[in-house]
């Protein structure tokens, strides 16, 4: 009986957590909605466009600093994701300009920097590293004929620190039952998906063309980050019965 009571508690709880979070993302649907709608020419860079660009992470900014709000805390972990953040909607500001593509690359690599702060370094799941060290590197290596001057070291950095951020989103997750986090589960998948993002990027920039690559970039990109701002959500995934 406790157990069906505990799970009637479970469910209960995260339908008021969803019904608490949804109106906190409508500020980034709506913005993304524009993003996609007005659909800027990047042979146009401007003010305006770097704006429209930014809003979508701007907005999930804002979710999190609400969702830290309700909760009366703003935990270490959630600050970590804002900051992260924040300088993703930096490096979008300056991706909009040509000419300020390594700044957009470091502006990036620092939000990378504050995502693997937040996700901290345990456990530690070498499998997961020895596996994006290979992943990584082989892309680096697929890419390193293309590249010349400062981008053969800073693509190198970023790839680094990219999966660095990759490794550990996904060291942190469990799929036991006894111990399944969605917060986790969505910080790693988020991550997964925003390399995927920049790996389009990269081979569109520097290799070839990429057929609708801005289109595959950009629902990666905010699908990604989506994700990774959600996972300051902790509903208790938990059972209580379930807790050794």
């Amino acid at each position: 009986m406790d157990i069906l009571e505990s799970d009637k508690r479970y469910r209960k709880k995260t339908l008021a957590t969803v019904w608490n979070v949804v109106p906190k993302l409508l500020p980034f649907l709506k913005t993304t909605c524009i993003y996609f709608v007005l659909w800027l020419p990047l042979t146009e860079p401007g003010w305006f466009s770097a704006l429209i660009k930014c809003l979508p992470i701007l907005s999930l900014c804002f979710f999190v600093g609400a969702h830290a709000a309700s909760l009366g805390v703003f935990t270490s972990y959630a600050r970590m994701i804002f900051l992260g953040l924040l300088f993703s909607a930096l490096g979008d500001a300056c991706l909009i300009w040509p000419s300020l593509f390594l700044h957009g690359m470091v502006m990036f690599g620092l939000a990378h920097l504050f995502y693997t702060f937040a996700f901290g370094l345990r456990p530690l799941n070498l499998r997961v590293f020895l596996l994006l060290l290979l992943l990584s590197g082989s892309f680096y290596a697929f890419l390193f004929s293309y590249l010349k001057d400062e981008f053969i070291f800073m693509v190198a950095g970023y790839a680094a620190l990219i999966g660095t951020m990759g490794w550990r989103a996904m060291s942190r997750v469990r799929l036991s039952s006894y111990n399944r986090s969605w917060a986790r589960i969505s910080a790693a998948v988020g991550s997964v998906i925003f390399m995927v993002s920049d790996c389009t990027l990269a081979v569109d920039k520097f290799c070839f063309p990429v057929s609708h690559s801005r289109l595959i970039i950009m629902a990666a990109y905010y699908t990604g980050q989506l994700l990774i701002a959600l996972s300051v959500i902790d509903t208790g995934d938990e059972f209580p019965w379930k807790r050794k």
